[in-house]
């Protein structure tokens, strides 16, 4: 979660300022944008105007001649124009003429004819054949509002290396400047937008890129706590292949403890055995009455039937042991898996004479999970009843279903379990002498039950019954 939380602070810092650095720029390259693109049209119009203005200027009625006329003409207009959202009702520009000295002769708006203006910049580097350009102050005093001045030289008609003087165009830069700060505010909210969606994009990237870390984070935290835990979910990624590796080196790992341990377990369970058969097949060796044979042969046989067992039930238990997950789910009714079971354990009940009672369920349930486990799993506590259990005696099996649990419930009319069994019983190799005989089995059976309740989610108890005998239970959550 930290590392997520600074995944997301770092991505916002560095969107946040390159964004802020872009729109800067953006917004800044606006208004001279704006300003140099009215330039280049005012540079047109005053060359334009500049030849129509000729034949008047060397006439000497510039001040009152057609030119004039039509410059006031053109000033009255209303172009009734709509440009980019706004409304435009007059003509903007104003023409200046001075003659070859400078000095104004013709004032659009009436103003200035007269003065010298032969030291405003666009005035005297036209007059020395340059282009003159200038902006000034609208009124003097106010830098805010300024007017941009184009200047265009104008030749005699009949010879064009006589300069008779200078025409000016000039235009406020107020008219422009509702389209700088429309385009100002569309690049801002756009850049917004911008913002807004590569924050989203980010949010989403990391979360995506936290919960395959997180993941990993978390079943390599229960790794290390010895958790048995299912591999992270398959990614076509990076963060995949490095979930699969862990996986490997997991399995490797536990693997090898695994067979360490269970070699160890194994070779603890089979001396006493072993030691039985040694000794017995020893003393067979010997001429021996034929009651003792047949019973030393018997004791032969028992004890290659417990290692049988041990064996067979050691590798059972040893598959489920080793998945940290289920490998098949599948919807189980469980009054069909009641009656599965039963009919499995059913041959085992004539010899001892136990009877199975089966109260009827009160509702359909089902649970989720593995049928073929979960029938092995209920068929071990079937058989630890029925080993209990004293002859004609009965075992009762009984499904209720409460808070969302379905609970499959095993009551025999046994001994019960000892005092000082009570914490060992799921342990394994751990296990009672059976009241006939005084045999123990293999102690793998309980411990096989809690490893397929606790790949179900579900869990295992045995406990007394104040009545008498012992009551086994597993809980699972229903579906």
């Amino acid at each position: 979660m930290r590392l997520g939380l600074k995944l997301v602070l770092g991505f916002f810092l560095i969107v946040g300022i390159a964004a802020f650095f872009v729109m800067r720029v953006f917004v800044n390259e606006v208004k001279p944008g704006v300003r140099q693109a009215m330039e280049s049209t005012l540079v047109d119009a005053a060359n334009l105007l500049a030849e129509v203005a000729a034949d008047d200027l060397k006439a000497g009625r510039i001040a009152d001649g057609g030119f004039a006329r039509h410059v006031a003409l053109a000033q009255q207009r209303d172009p009734k124009a709509w440009v980019w959202r706004f409304q435009k009702r007059s003509v903007d520009y104003r023409v200046t003429v001075t003659d070859a000295r400078g000095t104004v002769v013709f004032d659009s708006q009436g103003r200035d004819v007269g003065r010298d203006n032969s030291r405003w910049n666009d005035v005297y580097r036209t007059l020395r054949g340059e282009y003159g350009a200038r902006s000034s102050p609208e009124t003097p005093g106010d830098t805010a509002h300024t007017v941009m001045h184009v200047a265009a030289p104008i030749y005699d008609p009949g010879d064009r290396r006589t300069l008779l003087g200078v025409l000016t165009l000039s235009q406020p830069n107020r008219s422009i400047e509702p389209f700088i700060v429309a385009s100002q505010r569309s690049i801002l909210l756009r850049g917004a937008w911008l913002i807004g969606i590569s924050a989203l994009i980010g949010v989403l990237m990391t979360w995506w890129l936290v919960r395959g870390i997180g993941g990993l984070n978390r079943y390599a935290q229960a790794v290390s706590a010895g958790e048995p835990v299912p591999p992270p979910r398959p990614r076509a990624d990076e963060i995949g292949d490095l979930g699969r590796a862990l996986e490997t080196m997991r399995r490797k790992l536990a693997g090898k403890a695994y067979v360490e341990q269970y070699v160890q377990s194994l070779t603890h369970e089979m001396k006493s055995p072993l030691a039985a058969i040694r000794g017995a097949a020893e003393l067979l060796q010997e001429p021996l009455p034929e009651a003792d044979r047949q019973r030393f042969a018997r004791h032969i046989q028992a004890q290659e039937q417990r290692l049988t067992e041990t064996i067979d039930k050691l590798l059972a238990l040893a598959e489920v042991e080793q998945h940290g997950w289920l490998q098949r789910r599948e919807r189980i009714d469980a009054g069909a898996l009641v009656e599965q079971v039963v009919q499995a354990v059913d041959a085992r009940l004539t010899p001892h004479g136990v009877r199975i009672h089966r109260a009827p369920p009160t509702g359909t349930w089902a649970v989720e999970g593995d049928a073929f486990l979960l029938r092995r799993a209920l068929g071990n506590l079937l058989d630890n009843a029925l080993a209990f259990s004293p002859p004609d005696g009965s075992v009762e099996l009984v499904v209720e279903q409460a808070d969302g649990q379905v609970r499959f419930i095993v009551r025999d009319r046994g001994p019960g379990i000892p005092d000082y069994a009570h914490e060992r019983v799921f342990e394994r190799f751990y296990s009672l002498p059976r009241p006939d005989s005084g045999q123990r089995s293999s102690g793998l059976g309980l411990p096989f039950v809690r490893e397929v309740m606790r790949l179900h989610g579900g869990e295992a108890s045995l406990r007394n019954r104040p009545e008498g005998g012992a009551e086994a239970v597993l809980s699972l959550p229903s579906v």
